[in-house]
């Protein structure tokens, strides 16, 4: 039974990262086709309607919306919006969130600050994996900024959380890792390791 469990729990393993990759794209696909499909339905003749236009639809879409993004009027328009939206209640608190945190990994953000730096904790060689998020001091709240100093997100392993630290940069030593690796690294609590190591014939992966 010990060998009929350890096999299954391998199995596991390397089958629910698979599974949950391919059905995290087919719910996206699925939610396009559905939301949009249905939209295309009603505005196309029958015999024009293939199954896959609402998918097509919603990535012609977003080309266009993120090539409008780069011109100054819809930027304007975009910014205007979301001004209302900062007024509404509960989307207030919900919105500049989910917003923060998709601009942080946004290819039209300035990079040269964001960084993946170790923090050093006391003297006694304690260090945690933190990302640069703010280096200018005076987009900081009043009396928390400080010279010398950028904030610093630390997430919590299994994305239970994370804490925003104003550290000096004397405290800070960077690290050759990307951002993926970094929060992969840290959500998983250093269980994936910062690379995933390539699978060996002798060896089972997840092993």
């Amino acid at each position: 039974m010990a060998v009929v469990t350890k096999n299954i729990l391998i199995g596991v393993i390397t089958i629910l990262p698979i599974v949950l990759t391919f059905y995290l794209f087919y719910w996206l696909v699925v939610s396009t086709e559905t939301l949009l499909g249905a939209q295309l339905m009603q505005w196309l003749p029958a015999r024009l309607y293939i199954p896959g236009l609402g998918v097509v639809a919603g990535l012609a879409l977003s080309f266009v919306v993120g090539t409008l993004m780069h011109t100054y009027a819809v930027q304007r328009i975009f910014a205007h919006s979301e001004r209302l939206l900062y007024r509404l209640p509960l989307v207030r608190i919900v919105y500049p969130a989910l917003r923060d945190f998709v601009d942080y990994f946004s290819p039209m953000k300035k990079k040269e600050f964001q960084q993946v730096v170790a923090v050093s904790f006391g003297d006694e060689g304690m260090q945690a994996i933190g990302l640069v998020t703010q280096a200018d001091m005076a987009r900081m709240p009043n009396g928390f900024g400080e010279e010398g100093s950028v904030l610093v997100y630390l997430p919590m392993s299994y994305m239970i959380g994370g804490y925003a630290l104003l550290v000096p940069t004397s405290r800070l030593r960077p690290l050759d890792m990307s951002m993926d690796e970094a929060m992969r690294f840290v959500l998983t609590a250093g269980v994936t390791g910062s690379n995933p190591p390539p699978a060996s014939p002798d060896r089972p992966p997840g092993k």
